[in-house]
Formats: structure tokens, sequence, C-alpha cells
């Protein structure tokens, strides 16, 4: 099980290296391309909405394929578009296959999520979850910081050429180690949509599209916030980049652990009332240096300590779904990232300094607070039963 486990975290590795790279080389390729920040933010936004196709795509034409099968199907696509990604001239070719490495990100969580699920045997299965997630927040802390060395010393494009590389181990490593199983029952297109009739999966995509979207309004634009005004040096953003990837590693593992011991629920609520106080604190504070580098921390420690719980109740919530609901917390995780990278960038046209971003950070993160509170007070002892 540690192996496969493994694997699945090694494709969530290379996913989290090309999705979130762009937040660290941001300036860098805005000059390259001739844009400006704000247009650069959107092959942020172009990766996002590319996830939110794909999730529904995936249930269409691979619903009836063993998982295994999935999981290498979309491991080949993003090796494609990692590859393209490389060789990109000029602006909008890149935003066009920024798109199309996003279709397989979401699915490739859907799919790993269940996996992981069988493979914990309802047993810890948030942490079983926690694992396959943690090569994301392990991308932020060491693969994130050296594509902006690199991108700093030489060029964004091998960064991207990397990824290519990467996928290519860890479609071996699928072959290798992923066991085969059956696939789930097959109940149409219209039986995988069902479970959405209940409100319990609604709450959840909301919780994670206002909360998730609200630190994306604030951390799509983290590095040049840090360095014009915070006042800290462009040299030190590797080293930034490092402390807000390890608050996603402890913020992952942590989220996992206290949904086994506290209920994921509960545990979801705690997180996004402090990811709520944390966004508050950037817009009032973030100029002080010490001060946005710790808020930074724990921003990025909620944005996945909720990740886990999250993937897991929307399984839990979803009979007749489960292909369909593995993707939803991706795919609300990225259309929030899309709306937060655009409603961010809203102030900074308007001329605003770059604290402002987080102004309709905290707002989103207030509507994702209210969704657990709700999800809690109706279903939290429903999801306890059912993870038994």
């Amino acid at each position: 099980m540690k192996k496969a486990l493994m694997t699945l975290a090694f494709g969530t590795f290379g996913l989290g290296v090309t999705e979130y790279v762009m937040m660290g080389i941001l300036p860098f390729m805005a000059a390259d391309f001739g844009v400006s920040i704000s247009e650069a933010g959107h092959l942020i936004s172009s990766y996002a909405l590319g996830v939110c196709v794909g999730a529904p795509m995936m249930v269409a034409f691979m619903r009836t394929w063993p998982l295994k099968r999935i999981a290498i199907t979309l491991m080949c696509v993003y090796i494609a578009a990692s590859v393209a990604m490389t060789f990109c001239p000029e602006y909008y070719s890149m935003l066009a296959m920024r798109f199309v490495a996003g279709l397989p990100h979401g699915a490739y969580f859907g799919v790993g999520s269940i996996i992981a699920d069988r493979l914990a045997g309802g047993r810890k299965a948030a942490t079983a979850v926690a694992i396959m997630c943690s090569g994301m927040t392990v991308a932020n802390l060491i693969g994130i910081p050296f594509g902006t060395f690199i991108c700093q010393v030489a060029s964004w494009r091998y960064i991207f050429g990397f990824s290519s590389i990467w996928g290519l181990v860890t479609l071996l490593f699928i072959c290798r180690f992923i066991p085969t199983m059956e696939a789930i029952p097959d109940i149409g297109i219209k039986g995988q949509f069902r479970f959405l009739k209940s409100l319990a999966p609604w709450l959840m995509i909301g919780a994670t599209l206002l909360g998730n979207g609200g630190v994306f309004c604030y951390f799509s634009y983290y590095a040049p916030l840090l360095t014009d005004y915070s006042g800290i040096a462009a040299a030190l953003l590797p080293a930034m980049s490092v402390i807000a990837g390890a608050g996603m590693v402890v913020g992952n593992m942590t989220g996992g652990t206290l949904s086994d011991k506290m209920g994921p629920g509960h545990t979801g609520k705690l997180l996004e009332i402090i990811m709520f106080c944390s966004l508050l604190g950037i817009f009032f504070l973030s100029h002080i240096a010490w001060i946005s580098v710790a808020l930074m921390f724990i921003t990025t420690f909620c944005l996945f300590g909720v990740s886990a719980p999250q993937q897991l109740l929307l399984l839990r919530f979803s009979k007749g779904g489960d292909l369909l609901a593995g993707c939803m917390v991706q795919l609300a995780f990225n259309l929030g990232n899309a709306i937060g990278a655009y409603l961010g960038g809203i102030p900074l046209t308007a001329g605003q300094t770059y604290n402002y971003t987080a102004l309709p950070g905290f707002l989103m993160a207030a509507g994702g607070i209210i969704c657990y509170v709700i999800f809690c007070h109706r279903y939290e002892r429903l999801a306890k039963t059912q993870g038994k």
C-alpha cells in the first residue's frame, strides 16, 4: 500500500509543480512574453479552467474504465502538455497549453482519491488521501523554490522540461506499483450526477470554492506583494517559497490526522476560520515584513489543511457518483483559483497596493465558513458513521 500511495503522491507532485510554480515565476514570464503582471495572472486562471473542464470529460469518456487505466491515460496527457509548454513561443499559445495541462489535474485527484480510499479499506482514509495529496505540498516546498531559482539563473522553460521527465517516471511507477482495481459500477452519465441533488456535496463544493478561492485572491500575487509591499528582497523569493511550501506540507498532514480524530467537517471548519483571520491580517498588517511572512505560512497551512477532509467528505456523500465526486474538490478548488486570481487582480488594475488582493479574499473565506457551519450542523455525525 505504501508504494502505491507514494506513486500517487509522485503524480500530485508533478501536477503541483506545473500548477503552483506560476506563483513564483509570474514576473519572469510576464517580462518574457511582454505582458503585464495581471495579464500573466491569466495563465493561472487558464490552468484552473482546464481542471474544471477535464473532470466532467473524464466522467463522460472514462467512467467504465479500470482505475489504473484512467491514471495511466491522465499521466500521458500531463506529459504531452508539459512538453508543449516547454517550447511555447508566445503568450497566447502558452495560455492554450496551460488549459490543456489542467485537463488531467482534477481527474487525477479524483481517481487517486478513490484508489487511496480503497487501499485504506475504511481505516484512516483521510490520512491515505492526505498522503496522496502530499506530493502537491512537497512540490510547493521543494519544486517551486527550485523552479524560482532556475528562473532567476536560466529560463522558466527548464521547469516544464523537468515536469515532462517527472511525468515519465511517474507513469512507469503507476504501471509498476498501482494494483489492478475493478472499475466503478457504471450507472450512466446521469447517475454520476445524481448525488448533486443532495445539499451536503454542494456545501462542500461551496466551502472549497469560497475558502480556497479566497486564499488565491492573495496567493496568486504573493511574490510581488512580498517584494513591492512588504519590502522583502527579490533574492529571498526562493526562501519565501520554501516557507509557503512548508505551511502546505504541515497543513496537509495535520488536516488528514485531525480529520481521522475529530471528524472531517469540524476540522475543515476550524481551518477555514483560521484562514479567514490570516487573510484579514494580510490586508491590515502585511506592510510589516515578518508578519507578512508568518501570515503567508498560516494561510498556506490552511489552504492544504482543508484538502483531505474536503476530498473525503465529497466521497462519503456521493453514492453512485464516486468518480465525479472525487474530482469535485479539485474542480471547486481550481474554479476558486481562477475566480480568486481574477478578483485579486481587480484592485491592482484599479491602482491599489498589493495588500488589497486579500480584501476579496477574506470576504470569500467568510462564505466558506458559513458553508461549513451548515454542514457540521446537519451532516457531520452522518459523515463519521459513513466513514466506519
